[in-house]
């Protein structure tokens, strides 16, 4: 059983109501419709606290082992650069991690692919530095538009494993400003190899009150099931259930900042891993700077 997504496999079902915009080769996207009139104010109002409290994870066992050793997760405050990615599927109040990316216009936040297929774009919100006690501290910033390689609509989440990464534009806060100016913003690293002395896992797990942190080296994990074939990261981190997908890896954290290179997000192998002990990542190469560059790219 796979722990941390809802599968969705069919191309058709990124379209929940929703047009398709060219979004150049290598990528899809989607947008809300009459423009992108999905505003802040419209994310605040659908998106209560009630609502936000009571959404579950994106599948995936609920609990929340912790083992003794190295990599051993633990609840902590969080930074503002990580939130609560939250999302309508079917009728159902869901949410996956996200994390800000550096970008030039600002806007963009990165994630599992399997976290927004299947979604509808239309009532997806980004939420950074969400806690219980603190649900909106810097606001909501409404999804205007996912990029998701085509390759992972079409083959599925099992045979596309390598691609299990998405871009989102998202809107201003209600005050008008953008999601990196108000938190700071992660910068993508791409080609920096698989073996890595120290990273840090973020991520959201169900029924907790704020996220989780670990900190661990990684390492390469190559397939041998030809339904999921490719390598991946692999990091020991405990605790890491449903809703921590799209959790970012990062690397050389600057603690003044609260930001850092961000190499993976927790996807990709079993989407993020079938335990929630050890987590894995498609790798951040060329299919992924690809996909990133044709989000900044797109017309505003």
């Amino acid at each position: 059983m796979l722990r941390r997504t809802l599968v969705v496999v069919a191309a058709a079902s990124v379209v929940v109501g929703i047009g398709q915009v060219p979004a150049g080769a290598g990528s899809a996207g989607t947008r809300a419709p009459g423009g992108g009139h999905w505003t802040a104010r419209d994310a605040q109002a659908f998106w209560t606290t009630d609502r936000m409290a009571s959404a579950a994870v994106m599948g995936g066992d609920p609990g929340v082992p912790v083992a003794a050793g190295p990599g051993d997760g633990q609840d902590f405050d969080g930074v503002p650069v990580v939130g609560r990615l939250f999302v309508m599927k079917d009728g159902g109040a869901y949410f996956c991690t996200a994390s800000v990316v550096a970008s030039p216009h600002k806007d963009l936040v990165l994630g599992a692919a399997h976290c927004l297929l299947g979604a509808d774009t239309r009532q997806v919100a980004f939420v950074p530095h969400y806690t219980a006690r603190t649900p909106r501290p810097y606001g909501m910033f409404p999804v205007l538009k996912v990029w998701v390689d085509p390759r992972y609509q079409q083959q599925g989440p099992d045979l596309a494993a390598t691609l299990d990464v998405a871009f989102a534009r998202v809107g201003p806060n209600s005050q008008g400003t953008e999601v990196e100016d108000a938190v700071g913003g992660n910068r993508l690293v791409t080609g920096d190899g698989y073996e890595h002395d120290e990273v840090r896992l973020i991520g959201y797990p169900a029924s907790a009150a704020r996220p989780r942190l670990c900190v661990n080296r990684t390492t390469r994990f190559t397939s041998t099931d030809p339904a999921s074939p490719g390598s991946f990261l692999r990091i020991d981190c405990t605790g890491y259930p449903g809703g921590t997908s799209g959790g970012p890896f990062l690397k050389n954290f600057d603690r003044f900042t609260n930001t850092g290179d961000v190499i993976g997000v927790i996807g990709g192998w079993k989407t993020g891993g079938p335990g929630p002990d050890t987590s894995y990542s498609s790798y951040f190469g060329t299919d992924v700077r690809s996909l990133y560059q044709t989000a900044v790219d797109a017309a505003r």
